[in-house]
């Protein structure tokens, strides 16, 4: 059963998340920690609780969910795992950066791409890959059936979605990907999103906004 843990980091508030397992087995999901103390809050948690990561999961690759993807990878020794349509963004993202004066070095490495209806395991977990296209051009979803909750980067939020004005992005895209991949999933699903705090399904679907 997966335990979820939740950081916040870097000045864009971006939530990381550590998915670990009663073997002490852990996911690292959009690893956006970019100051050193930060680095070492996520280290000191993984060592502390005794864990081992096994898997380097991005939700999408907008450049406050990559920043620690290089520093993840090289210390624990893992590959970047992405869909193929976010790797113009994943290139992109140092771009971004700058102009943001947010300067970082990008994973290099090799790429294992991700596609929908695909199976993560850790163990006796699994999450499935929803392919949610919209925030951006490669976005995918985390979903485990069997505790009920999503790991659902910036494509949901409380009460808001993500936004669609950026390269790639697509607001008619992100309102179809909500409507036919999340709104299809139980009530009381939590959803864990890219910022902000968590909610559920049925509260987004009868509260939320945008899609009312």
């Amino acid at each position: 059963m997966f335990v979820v843990k939740v950081f916040i980091f870097s000045p864009v508030q971006e939530n990381t998340y550590i998915l670990y397992n009663e073997h002490k087995d852990c996911i690292i999901i959009d690893p956006g920690c970019y100051y050193d103390n930060e680095k070492d809050e996520l280290a000191f948690f993984v060592e502390s609780n005794g864990l081992t990561p096994r898997l380097l999961l991005n939700t999408h690759c907008h450049l406050d969910h990559v920043f620690g993807n290089k520093w993840v990878a090289e210390k624990y020794g893992l590959i970047l795992h992405l869909h193929e349509k976010e790797k113009i963004v994943f290139d992109n993202a140092p771009v971004f950066g700058l102009s943001w004066n947010l300067p970082f070095d990008n994973y290099i490495g090799d790429l294992n791409y991700l596609q929908e209806n695909d199976i993560v395991r850790l163990a006796e977990d699994e999450l499935e890959v929803f392919f949610t296209p919209g925030h951006s051009p490669g976005s995918i979803v985390f979903y485990c059936k069997k505790q009920g909750f999503v790991i659902g980067g910036d494509v949901l939020f409380r009460m808001s979605i993500g936004r669609t004005d950026l390269p790639g992005g697509n607001h008619q895209t992100l309102l179809n990907s909500i409507r036919k991949k999340l709104f299809v999933l139980p009530d009381d699903v939590i959803v864990y999103p890219g910022h902000g705090d968590t909610t559920t399904i049925g509260f987004e679907k009868k509260n939320n906004p945008f899609l009312n």
